[in-house]
């Protein structure tokens, strides 16, 4: 930058920087991080790392005017290998060095001569969103690429991430978690209300440089760009990738005598296709590895949501599932041919993460030339207003053991299976009197429709289409779409879902 005659250079600091760093990365031999964390923080459980708090009053920036702070994560357990964190002042870099004093160590019992060498682990970003002069934690950056987000009234749920690398892949082998290394933070002034982040990622097949805009609100906002350099072979590169859970649901049939109806952090699915197209694919915890690949040129929108977000869903005081956001990518620019992929690996239990879903590019470039792609990730409880107006959606879906009705009435299943789903929406509920609404259903080879009956829902102002189909070969998984049409015009977005294969018993 030049300056003009008589006064000195201004170096501003930009995304530029670090992606002249990312490529300078992949001229490297890749160096694994290394632990330095002392025994006592190594072998660390859980709870007692939870016991490590920030102190409220170290957090970053806690004299300055400004409505952002920073806390910072302590390193222990697998977080085992500090990160580096600066913040950015009039273009300059500052390194925020570690700092024993800024934390509550619980009760902890270990030598504090073993921390002097310690560094963060990650770091909180804290904004006043709920109250006035209340700090509430509204970003997380800790672990692998992993970032939470939450908006006003929101608790956190689901995750994203800076990069997929072979999420699910064949060999089961070969999956890698890209690490940011290294962050970098503008100091915001007083009166701003957005904060931008740095980072660096590394791994040992690929590099990346990403700036990210935070900004908080009723829905917050997080505006990405990313500069990733291929490193090593890839087979499943996952762009803007979101990590979440899903127990069970109302299509899936409560497990065991639990009072919850659901349990999830995420029950869907959602595309926004470049030609205009809405997908909505409900989710499952299928009984063996499954993914799925949507094919889509120029993607205007996916996400993983949760759809639905009235308490009796749930049912659950202490997790509060119903106020956990969705997160909704909007691309920037045409990114391409690719598809967007769902992963849907089994679990037992909560207390894993067993969805995923990024978009993967038809190619990747040749090593040295960065694979370019900015978005923006809406993290929302009002999912509706994702769509556009005149789109119908999917309330829910409800699946249950198919059944006929004999002829004393007397109900008997005959081992097919059935769905209810609920489309509601302006678009149905404005509907003229004798408009003729009809259901356009699809059932892939595996499958055999025995009862197709759409009826109006007056409880929600829509329509509900009861199917009841038969599997030909459980082993198989069946592909079912639905929509309603009026004549050749779409009303609503389509239901696309996935009946899992099953083992079966030999006789």
């Amino acid at each position: 930058m030049l300056a003009a005659a008589g006064t000195a250079a201004v170096q501003a600091f930009t995304l530029d920087d670090v992606t002249a760093r990312a490529r300078q990365l992949i001229e490297q031999p890749y160096a694994a991080p290394v632990s330095n964390l002392p025994p006592v923080f190594s072998k660390m459980e859980f709870a007692d790392y939870l016991r490590i708090q920030p102190r409220r009053d170290k957090f970053e920036w806690q004299d300055l005017a400004t409505p952002f702070k920073l806390a910072f994560y302590h390193q222990g357990m697998h977080f085992s290998s500090p990160v580096a964190i600066s913040e950015v002042v009039d273009g300059k870099v500052h390194e925020i060095k570690y700092d024993p004093a800024k934390f509550d160590f619980g009760g902890l019992n270990f030598d504090a001569a073993a921390t002097r060498n310690l560094g963060y682990a990650g770091f909180r970003v804290l904004y006043p969103i709920n109250r006035d002069g209340v700090q509430d934690e509204i970003m997380s950056l800790l672990g692998a690429s992993y970032f939470r987000v939450i908006g006003k009234g929101q608790i956190y749920g689901l995750s994203a991430r800076g990069l997929a690398i072979d999420t699910a892949w064949q060999d089961g082998m070969s999956e890698e978690f890209p690490r940011f290394r290294e962050f970098w933070v503008e100091r915001p002034k007083p009166q701003d209300r957005e904060l931008v982040i740095y980072a660096l990622m590394d791994s040992p097949r690929a590099t990346g440089a990403y700036r990210f805009v935070l900004r908080p609100g009723e829905d917050t906002v997080v505006d990405v760009q990313s500069r990733v350099f291929v490193r090593g072979e890839i087979h499943r590169l996952g762009v803007a990738p979101l990590t979440s859970m899903f127990l069970y649901g109302p299509n899936q049939g409560v497990r065991g005598n639990n009072f919850r109806p659901a349990l999830h952090d995420s029950n869907g699915l959602a595309i926004h296709t470049g030609d205009g197209q809405w997908l909505w694919r409900p989710l499952n915890n299928p009984e063996f590895l499954s993914v799925s690949a949507f094919q889509v040129t120029n993607p205007k929108g996916f996400g993983l949501l949760q759809r639905g977000h009235e308490f009796h869903r749930y049912e659950d005081l202490a997790d509060r599932y119903d106020l956990r956001p969705s997160a909704w990518i909007e691309p920037q620019g045409d990114w391409g041919p690719g598809q967007v992929q769902l992963v849907e690996i089994p679990t037992a239990d909560e207390t894993n993460d067993n969805i995923g879903a990024f978009w993967t590019p038809e190619k990747l470039p040749p090593k040295g030339q960065p694979m370019r792609h900015d978005y923006r990730i809406h993290w929302t409880l009002n999912e509706p207003a994702l769509l556009e107006k005149e789109v119908g959606w999917v309330k829910q879906t409800l699946r249950t053991d198919g059944e006929v009705r004999q002829a004393n009435l007397i109900r008997q299943l005959d081992g097919s299976t059935a769905f209810m789903i609920d489309f509601e929406g302006p678009v149905l509920a404005g509907l003229p009197n004798g408009t003729t609404v009809n259901a356009q259903v699809d059932v892939g080879g595996n499958g055999e429709v025995l009862e197709n009956v759409l009826q109006r829902n007056p409880a929600i102002q829509g329509w509900r289409l009861t199917l009841r189909v038969k599997v030909k070969d459980p082993r198989q998984p069946l592909e079912l779409r639905a929509a309603l049409v009026d004549g050749k015009k779409a009303l609503t977005e389509t239901w696309s879902y996935q009946l899992p294969a099953r083992s079966v018993r030999a006789p």
